[in-house]
This record gives C-alpha cells, structure tokens and sequence, in this order.
C-alpha cells in the first residue's frame, strides 16, 4: 500500500465539502460553468476592501532592510499589539501582545492548540452540527471527538455536553456564527456553557478549556451581536482568521487569543509558540501579518451577503423548504424533505445544484448551501431548487 492505513481510511471520510467542490469542477468543464449552481464551497466571492490593495503597495514599497526575514514564533510584536488593542477594546479582559499568537489562518491555529493541550486519548467536546475538518484536527494529535448534539434550533444543549464531559475532556470547542448552520450563541448560552465548565474543573481537579472558533464573527445580520466568550469564562482560547471577514481565505492568516486569566497561561503560550513552529509552519506569514493589522476595525460589505440570505431563504421558504433564518455565517442549513439527506443532494444535482448533504457536518437530514455566491447563481438555481421540492412534498 503506498500511503498509510491511516490517511486511507480519512481519504474515504474524506469532506463532503470537497467532494461536492470537485463534482463542481467536473461539470462546469462539461457543461458551462453558467449552467452549474455551485453553493459547496465556503469560499467568499466578494472581494477585499479596496484598502488592502493600497496597504499592499505602500508595504511593498516599504525600504526597510529585514521586512522579509525570520521572526518570533508567536508573530510579529507590533502585530501582536495592534491584536491585542483591538480586542481590549471588544471585551472586557486587558490584553498585552503575550496573549496573541499569529497563526496560518483558523485552521493551522486550532492546530496549534491542539498540538499544545492534548495528551494521546484526550477528548474534545464539539457541538453538532460542525464543520467536518475538526475531527481530523484533533485525530492529528491523538485527540479523541466526542459529539453532543444541539436542540432543534441548533442552540447548544447544555445538559448534553454537562453530561458529555468526563474525566478525559479537555476542551469544549465551539464555532459561533456558526458553520453550518448560522447559529449565533446567545449570551445566556455562553453563560450557562460557563458555569458548567467552571463547575466540571472544580470536579475534575483541572481546567477545562473552552475554544472558540470565530472566522465568522463579523459576519452577523438584523442587529445581531456576538458575544464575547473572553466576558463569560476565564479558560477560553479564541481562534480566527481573516478568511472570511476580509476574503482573504487564500492568504491563510489569523490568530489565538488566551484570556489572560487562562490556567497556567505562561505554559500555554510557550507550548503554543513552541508548536507553531514544530508544526512547520515557524511562523505567520510576515507581509501579510502586517497588512491585517491596519484592517482589524475592517470588513467587506456585510450587508451583500444579507441580500443574498434574505434572497435565497425567502424563495426557499416559498417554495416549501423549511430552513431557519441564520443569524450569521454565509450558509443555510435547510431540512431534508426526505431522511436521505444525500439522496436529496443528489436530486438537486440533477438540476445541477452543488449543496453538501448535512451528514458531512454530523447533521443528518439537513443539507448545506453556501450563498457566497454571485447574485446571478442563486437567481437562475431558484427554478432548479422549486422543481426538485416540489416531487417530495
């Protein structure tokens, strides 16, 4: 066998995600890429404040010897500190630069984490539905995932994780906006989720860590606030990127933040800057680290992805799908009208529609449609999404 067991078995639980992105691929090279409706792919199809491009320039034409040379581990300091300010001034913790690593976008840093916190065997809590890639995070350092369903309106079920939570378990791990659904976890939530956690330490003699995943943070519609987990519990990691907010999920740059009153948080931080490089990745990548720095207070037009939301789900509720109105992220997460949610995806493909069936997000009987999508893909796949509902219901 050329390849490992291992990377075998996850190529054929492999995400659904790419599957669908790939099967995209595929029929836009036969057919027209105007006659396929691809919504498999988080991908942000608008484009970067138009400020990124004058802070590229104006960085590229910086004279300044050493701009492109090694660094601290944990980032640039001066980028670190402008982090740091920023979210001083989101939440009610005080922030130094110590309490920021750079990382290579939200996925390299729950790495990091995990590389950090995890002894072989360690469970970590997550939330389902959730998005698929988090299990192999974890598998990447001997971390075991134990799932704990949400309710029915994909808020978390704080019984089920208080029950969940064993002598193993490590952290908690959250994602709010959330992918897929477009939860947003209300301040009661986090509240609720906190003193559990705080409870379940004191009963297990060490800290349980809560880890936020927050690429979508700005991403929020009708007013909505997310709160800040840094107010509700001490023991909080937050992990992000720029990704999304900033469409710049090509330049795989983000960042962990440790709420200063973290447990054995000099421990942490050392262990974390430690992994970032032993991981391969030494360090965030240094031009671009400079750039996010002078965009913290930036977003794209948040108010374009509304209209696409407001948009699709508007018809889809027309037309018969039932699917909740998401708060934030850019997705929507509409129930089967069969059980079979894969066997619907594959109808909708028929009408050339690229969804993600919600049994890759350990949400079965539900499927995912990314609307960050040109306006004239959603319109044109609206008839293809009215015929294929209408055989079912």
């Amino acid at each position: 066998m050329p390849i490992s067991d291992k990377i075998r078995k996850s190529l054929e639980r492999s995400s659904w995600i790419r599957k669908m992105f790939e099967e995209g691929a595929k029929r836009k090279a036969e057919i027209g890429a105007e006659n396929v409706f691809d919504f498999s792919l988080g991908n942000p199809n608008l484009e970067p404040p138009p400020r990124l491009k004058e802070i590229l320039k104006e960085l590229a034409n910086d004279p300044r010897e050493g701009l492109h040379a090694y660094m601290p581990n944990a980032g640039l300091p001066e980028v670190r500190k402008s982090v740091a300010d920023y979210l001083s001034k989101k939440s009610s913790p005080s922030f130094t630069p110590d309490d920021i690593l750079m990382t290579v976008g939200a996925g390299g840093g729950l790495n990091v984490v995990f590389k950090t916190i995890l002894d072989p065997g360690d469970e970590i809590l997550f939330l389902t539905p959730f998005f698929a890639e988090y299990s192999f995070y974890v598998d990447n350092h001997q971390g075991i995932p134990r799932l704990v369903p949400t309710k029915q309106d994909f808020s978390p079920d704080l019984e089920g994780i208080e029950a969940a939570i064993t002598e193993k378990t490590k952290a908690v791990l959250i994602n709010s906006p959330n992918n897929p659904t477009g939860k947003v976890y209300s301040e009661t939530d986090l509240k609720g989720l906190a003193f559990i956690l705080e409870d379940m330490s004191r009963k297990h003699d060490r800290p349980i860590y809560l880890i936020s995943d927050e690429p979508y943070r700005k991403i929020v519609y009708d007013g909505m606030a997310v709160p800040s987990v840094f107010d509700a519990y001490g023991e909080t990691l937050v992990v992000t990127s720029f990704s999304k907010d900033l469409s710049l999920a090509g330049e795989r740059i983000g960042y962990i933040a440790v709420h200063p009153d973290l447990s054995d948080r000099a421990a942490v931080l050392d262990g974390m800057t430690l992994c970032n490089r032993i991981l391969g990745y030494v360090n965030a990548p240094a031009f671009i680290q400079r750039a996010v720095s002078l965009l913290l207070e930036t977003s794209v037009d948040i108010d374009q992805y509304r209209k696409k939301r407001d948009l699709l789900w508007e018809n889809l509720v027309s037309f018969g799908y039932d699917v909740d109105k998401p708060q934030g992220s850019f997705y929507l997460f509409p129930r089967s009208p069969i059980e079979d949610d894969v066997a619907f995806v594959s109808a909708l493909q028929e009408e050339n529609i690229l969804t993600v069936p919600g049994t890759g997000f350990a949400g079965p009987g539900h499927f995912r449609i990314a609307y960050c999508v040109d306006d004239t893909t959603i319109v044109n796949a609206l008839p293809g999404f009215r015929r294929v509902i209408s055989k079912f219901i």
